[in-house]
């Protein structure tokens, strides 16, 4: 069970951080304790595995990338961890998962690759099939962003 601090905490760090050089400090003003026991709770959540990783949200379009594609690769289950690793390490892949085939879709690791035209999305996508040896997999393009936000488990005091 969460304390109603670690819940507050936890609703702080759910929208943009501030861009800023210490921004735990404000944070914790805001919530009214020092920084150093925003800290100390931020890594009990971690340690307790409530919180698993911090990650940044790109707005890839407004950093010049117009191209983004899924890939759905069919991997072999026993190397799917050793090929999603070395797919992951491309600097192009944002995200790289695996989930369950289907009955007539039997791609189970998928990576979102980045960059600046479909082309080059594409030659990418190439050069990881080179790398991994896998040869059978799909790219998707994404046509049109519907949503991007990240989850709110709780919400702050302004939020209605």
């Amino acid at each position: 069970m969460l304390t109603e601090l670690e819940k507050k905490i936890i609703a702080s760090i759910q929208s943009d951080m501030p861009v800023i050089k210490r921004p735990y400090a404000k944070l914790a003003k805001q919530l009214n304790i020092t920084e150093k026991i925003f800290l100390e709770t931020l890594n009990r959540l971690l340690e307790k595995g409530v919180i698993r990783r911090f990650g940044a949200t790109l707005c890839h379009q407004n950093s010049g990338f117009e191209a983004n594609a899924m890939a759905a690769w069919e991997v072999g289950e026993d190397i799917v961890d050793e090929v999603g690793k070395k797919l992951a390490s491309f600097r192009q892949v944002s995200h790289c998962y695996r989930r369950n085939p289907a009955k007539n879709w039997p791609y189970n690791l998928y990576t979102m690759v980045h960059a600046k035209t479909q082309k080059s999305c594409l030659e990418t996508i190439r050069k990881m099939s080179e790398t991994t040896g896998v040869k059978n997999y799909t790219v998707l393009f994404s046509r049109k962003e519907l949503k991007k936000t990240s989850m709110k488990y709780f919400s702050t005091e302004n939020e209605s």
